[in-house]
């Protein structure tokens, strides 16, 4: 007879249904196999599927897999953000804990939990510090790759660099909002683009700071959008271990000032229809970095049950 799987759909990165990253999580992923959990991942087809199971080590609290549908990952941020708001709404996590560690592929992930008439409200994770890597002179190159004219990258005036807080990204600042809407991942040109650094990289992340000057109530601090072809994610609509990154690079280009630094939010996702807020916080002492985290919301939006 087969066994039966809880699994919980969320929306990550949003405060309301349908924007965000959509999720799924396996609260109690107990008796899968590596090869099934990537089934199941590939069957549920989001950027990232979560399978929670007991602490293997006695400074965690949870081991969690995380799976794109082409392969596993080390760390990623709005599987651990929305992990754990299935697994306060399963009561595994209770309410008014303030923290608790995932025990991740890259090692403990420690999370802080804010609650709000005992639900929870808000997640914080953090994340390793930032490995700046090399940076790339070829602007036609990485233009030709996102279908754009060289000139929005000239524009912005800052390096196209490799970072990484656990999972190299390629970082590509363009010059205008309208320039990061424009872009057209071309798949093939993306992974030889990526693949030329040398450096994993698992995706290409563009991103502008220009504001939205139409918008009073847009506060956006970057306008981004990433491309992931290699991990079967022709676009994320939100891409939180890509976003504590995102801040590092901000701050060490002086794009962001220290003082700033601790409230930066990312707007992703708008060009695909799916609206996601994540929150940056980066920490600086003695001009280093110091301490990076990404946080946000999430909602739930169904469950079922898999027959494996």
């Amino acid at each position: 007879m087969p066994r039966s799987y809880r699994y919980l759909h969320y929306d990550v990165f949003t405060d309301r249904l349908f924007g965000g990253n959509q999720l799924a999580v396996l609260p109690d992923a107990r008796g899968l196999s590596t090869e099934t959990m990537q089934a199941i991942a590939q069957e549920m087809n989001f950027s990232e599927t979560t399978f929670v199971l007991p602490a293997e080590r006695s400074d965690t609290d949870f081991r969690m897999r995380i799976f794109t549908p082409a392969e596993e990952l080390p760390i990623a941020g709005h599987p651990t953000v929305g992990s754990t708001f299935a697994l306060a709404r399963a009561g595994v996590i209770a309410a008014g804990r303030e923290g608790c560690t995932f025990g991740l592929n890259i090692g403990p992930t420690p999370v802080a939990l804010t609650w709000r008439d005992g639900t929870l409200s808000f997640v914080w994770m953090t994340q390793p510090l930032p490995v700046f890597g090399q940076t790339l002179d070829d602007p036609a190159r990485v233009a030709a790759a996102l279908s754009i004219a060289p000139a929005a990258l000239a524009g912005s005036g800052q390096p196209v660099q490799i970072v990484s807080c656990g999972v190299p990204f390629l970082y590509v600042p363009l010059a205008t909002r309208a320039a990061v809407d424009s872009a057209v991942a071309n798949p093939a040109l993306v992974l030889e683009l990526l693949a030329s650094t040398k450096s994993g990289a698992h995706g290409l992340f563009i991103f502008t700071t220009e504001r939205a000057a139409e918008r009073a109530d847009d506060h956006a601090t970057a306008y981004s959008r990433m491309f992931a072809p290699g991990l079967g994610v022709l676009e994320d609509p939100a891409t939180g271990v890509a976003s504590g990154p995102l801040g590092c690079y901000l701050v060490r280009h002086k794009m962001v000032p220290a003082d700033r630094a601790g409230a930066m939010l990312s707007l992703q996702g708008v060009k695909m229809g799916r609206p996601s807020h994540v929150h940056i916080a980066i920490n600086v002492e003695a001009d280093e970095i110091s301490n990076v985290r990404i946080g946000g919301e999430a909602v739930l939006a169904g469950e079922g049950i898999l027959y494996i």
